[in-house]
């Protein structure tokens, strides 16, 4: 939108629309996190490994951090974060031998890095 100014006031008039600007690319910024962290929960949902059902559902993501210019999320399994280590990367059996790890936490990190830096890049060119 185009605005007269006179010279004395163009430095204010900059500085706000940069402002304005900061402003909505924070919104879009923490929108797009918030949307790669719950990708990333789905993801690993769908590719734990399923028993009883219990580790798939504990998945959870929470705001571990927000100020007014970023937004820090953690996916984490919330009542069995014992058992994730052992099935991303196998473990040793009680009589011997090794159970194979089953990776799914690893690939949705991977994937969510890259839709975040997807969404991030589109709403940036977009506005």
């Amino acid at each position: 939108m185009a605005r007269n100014v006179k010279i004395e006031e163009m430095a204010s008039a900059i500085m706000e629309s940069m402002e304005e600007y900061a402003d909505l690319a924070t919104e879009d910024l923490k929108k797009a996190v918030k949307s790669a962290g719950e990708a990333v929960r789905d993801e690993i949902r769908e590719k734990a490994p399923k028993r009883t059902g219990a580790y798939r559902k504990s998945w959870a993501v929470k705001n571990t951090k927000e100020t007014a210019s970023a937004l820090e999320v953690t996916v984490y399994s919330r009542d069995r974060y014992r058992l994730t280590h052992l099935l991303e990367f196998g473990h040793a059996k009680r009589g011997g031998g090794r159970v194979a790890g089953r990776p799914h936490i690893a690939p949705a990190e991977k994937t969510g890095m890259e839709r975040l830096e997807a969404e991030i890049e589109r709403s940036l060119k977009n506005g």
